[in-house]
């Protein structure tokens, strides 16, 4: 079995999730050190050091004949994301590099899918999202990922349908498909309320709120974000996107003094 990644990683500190990575490496298994320095790329990709991510796994490509297919689709995978992900910037986003995104995505899912590694084919899928990001090319993507997720037997694949539900749910409300969106945010809340992340049931709220407003029901997504606005507060974390929510709902309801006041606190928490 390959090495569980979970507890090395924590993707809001790339630097120690490194650290961690690399104090592994001195007991692991020739498989576990390749995966690992694929893991350890990823944490410079996430600091936007592209360069010095390619460099790490340009490293492994010399051992990737003789590696396990876990290897060979987490090298692929992470290579792609050096070329499109969230960390880039617009102007990282040239034809050339979206087409080695491509490229390199679609060789981790066809790998992985061919293999059995179904969260790892699952997350190929969604890292095209990053590429092919028309709301209909990315709907097309989140259904197929989800259609995956949702016949495999595998726990780790299956754990991806709340996120899935999301991204398949943000892009149908891009493209103005607001009830079938509403209801793919249902089903995502009811998996984070299962999962009992509290930060995560908060986003999944947020979703549920901004569709609302869409569909003109102002009144539920007002009662859902000051909802938000108090468990955000008690929690310590004041989301700047729940302001400005609040400052648009307020302003259809016509209350311009409660709407400037989300524009100045949003303002204020950074948004």
């Amino acid at each position: 079995m390959a090495i569980d990644l979970s507890p090395y990683w924590d993707f809001g500190n790339p630097a120690l999730s490194e650290q961690r990575f690399r104090a592994a490496l001195v007991s692991a298994s020739t498989d576990d050190a390749l995966i690992l320095q694929t893991q350890i790329a990823r944490t410079h990709g996430l600091r936007r050091d592209f360069a010095k991510a390619r460099e790490i796994l340009a490293g492994i490509e010399p051992k990737l004949a003789g590696a396990s297919a876990e290897v060979r689709v987490r090298h692929a995978l992470e290579l792609g994301r050096t070329y499109a992900s969230a960390t880039h910037p617009p102007e990282l986003q040239t034809p050339q590099a979206q087409e080695q995104a491509r490229n390199s995505f679609m060789a981790a899912y066809e790998l992985a899918k061919k293999e059995g590694l179904d969260r790892l084919a699952i997350d190929a899928l969604h890292m095209l999202a990053f590429v092919d990001t028309a709301p209909a090319d990315q709907l097309k993507w989140g259904e197929q990922a989800l259609a995956l997720a949702m016949a495999s037997s595998q726990p780790q694949a299956r754990a991806w349908e709340a996120s899935l539900r999301n991204n398949v749910g943000y892009a149908l409300h891009q493209l103005g498909r607001y009830e079938e969106a509403l209801a793919q945010f249902r089903q995502a809340l009811a998996l984070r309320e299962q999962a009992g992340d509290a930060k995560a049931i908060r986003v999944a709220h947020w979703m549920i709120a901004w569709t609302l407003r869409a569909l003109k029901r102002v009144d539920e997504a007002l009662a859902i974000q000051l909802r938000l606005e108090k468990e955000g507060a008690a929690a310590g974390e004041p989301d700047p996107y729940v302001f400005e929510e609040l400052e648009q709902l307020y302003r259809l309801k016509g209350d311009e003094a409660r709407a400037t006041q989300y524009a100045e606190k949003r303002k204020q928490a950074g948004s």
